[in-house]
């Protein structure tokens, strides 16, 4: 199974890709047979922000094209929100409106898994509350979210791993629900 992880940063060493990673090992190191996770650093896709004006004048940047045909390749597709002033980080909000020019879709029907790490108590609740609602509508077979918050104090990141065990149980539970 082909998995594709978006870290929905442009922060190339923050937390919500250590918690992809995190989610990367656990389902290649068996969660789910044959799994096989590409993380995506979101920097690669970046572009101009999006303006109709901007879309009419060069269409749709191959950035969005490209990242639009890596979700229609994979099998599942697992997305990690960090969350500024509450919402979407500004780096994801733009590749999303690009893609969405391409089709509404955007998620092409895949199986998600939605995550939010958070520095904060909340455990992203904002940003992951409009994602999953929304989810639906751009395409996604939501199967399952979670939000982990006060995340210095629920992961090792020396081991790389979620050390709160409940934590790590439900976050296994969702992964597991991509290939059902």
């Amino acid at each position: 199974m082909n998995i594709l992880a978006i870290p929905a940063t442009a922060s190339e060493n923050g937390i919500n890709r250590q918690l992809l990673g995190h989610a990367a090992r656990l389902l290649e190191d068996g969660l789910i047979a044959d799994a096989n996770v590409e993380i995506l650093d979101l920097n690669d896709y970046e572009m101009p922000i999006y303006t109709p004006r901007r879309e009419q004048d060069g269409g749709v940047p191959e950035q969005a094209r490209r990242l639009y045909d890596q979700i229609g390749a994979a099998d599942a597709v697992l997305v990690s929100f960090a969350e500024y002033n509450g919402s979407y980080t500004s780096a994801w909000k733009n590749v999303y409106d690009w893609m969405s020019r391409i089709d509404m879709a955007v998620y092409q029907g895949k199986k998600v898994v939605m995550l939010a790490a958070s520095p904060g108590p909340r455990a992203g609740a904002g940003v992951l509350g409009s994602a999953t609602m929304a989810a639906p509508f751009f395409g996604a077979e939501l199967v399952g979210s979670l939000g982990i918050g006060r995340f210095g104090e629920t992961f090792d990141a020396e081991a790389g791993e979620l050390a709160d065990q409940d934590l790590r149980e439900q976050l296994e539970k969702i992964l597991a629900a991509l290939a059902d």
